[in-house]
């Protein structure tokens, strides 16, 4: 704030109920109020807040665009790392869980359930990670420069998205050359990105507060990360590994949030994957069950991340 604005701020903490200053005379704060200023930094209504961010949408989009071409300009092969990462993982998962641990006995079609889920955790995955690093990491942005700051996180995740939508077509190609056959299902797929993507926006915007804050957050998780990758059944299933468990152990891991998209994610792309489970009598959510558990955490992210994120906005690379 600049010196008039400090003085109108640091003069409300003695002013009278009637708006004078302790010696008789109208406040700083007062005097402000009645010719209509604020403060600069003051945080917009929601719906304010909202409509501005619209606004920037095209800023949001171009400097998402922007990082992914910045991203690996400096490699040799560039933006293909894209779809090697997650596939090299894919590939080392699958030597350790799938060969030697010996979890593809109970899955027809191992290589695309693998592939599907790997791709499907990366895209929550990296959202969260630069979501969580979306407003420390930009501090010489915010303050130079006016705008909504969910923008940031918001960014983060549109550049993860325009990722998974190139990692997708590889994944198409996998699971059609593994021996599956294209299903009308397969048109609900923008559907369950699209719940995803709401998932990843909310769960970036909260951790973006977090990060912004909490300075050791960032050490933090990968642990957390890595934790929820080996709960949410992406080198195994689920309902195989849970059979005879008690229920609500099952159900746990079933409703975690990862474990929600990636098993949509199967069951509308591998039309042996559903059919294992019930080969195997593997008890396990329906269909309409995983659209209700994906719409219930996109909502509940969005609206709790949005919630949380907005009500810090004032204090975002201040300090």
């Amino acid at each position: 704030m600049s010196q008039p604005e400090s003085a109108v701020a640091d003069s409300r903490a003695g002013d009278r109920a009637d708006g004078t200053s302790p010696n008789g005379k109208e406040s700083l704060s007062a005097l402000a109020e009645r010719h209509g200023l604020r403060r600069a930094i003051a945080r917009p209504s929601l719906p304010v807040y909202l409509r501005q961010l619209w606004d920037r949408r095209h800023f949001v989009l171009t400097y998402a665009t922007s990082r992914n071409v910045s991203r690996y300009s400096d490699s040799a092969l560039g933006q293909l790392w894209q779809v090697l990462t997650p596939l090299l993982n894919a590939g080392v998962y699958y030597l350790m869980f799938g060969v030697i641990l010996g979890q593809k006995a109970d899955i027809t079609n191992y290589t695309a359930f693998l592939i599907t889920g790997v791709f499907v955790y990366s895209y929550t995955q990296r959202s969260i990670t630069g979501g969580a690093k979306s407003i420390s990491g930009n501090l010489s942005l915010i303050r130079a420069l006016h705008f909504p700051r969910a923008a940031l996180p918001l960014a983060y995740t549109i550049q993860e998205f325009q990722q998974l939508a190139i990692s997708m077509g590889v994944l198409v190609v996998i699971v059609l050359v593994t021996g599956e056959s294209f299903s009308w299902m397969w048109l609900l797929i923008p559907f369950a990105l699209l719940l995803q993507t709401i998932f990843n926006v909310g769960m970036s915007l909260l951790l973006a507060r977090v990060g912004a804050f909490v300075r050791d957050m960032n050490q933090l998780l990968p642990f957390i990360l890595r934790t929820w990758l080996y709960t949410s059944g992406v080198f195994y299933s689920i309902p195989a590994k849970m059979k005879g468990g008690p229920d609500w152990a099952r159900f746990l891991l079933e409703f975690n949030p990862p474990s929600v998209f990636i098993d949509l994610m199967r069951h509308l792309l591998l039309e042996t994957y559903p059919e294992d489970l019930a080969k195997h009598g593997f008890p396990h959510s329906s269909l309409p069950q995983l659209w209700l558990y994906a719409g219930f955490w996109a909502a509940v992210a969005l609206i709790g991340g949005f919630w949380y994120f907005w009500r810090a906005e004032e204090r975002y690379g201040r300090g």
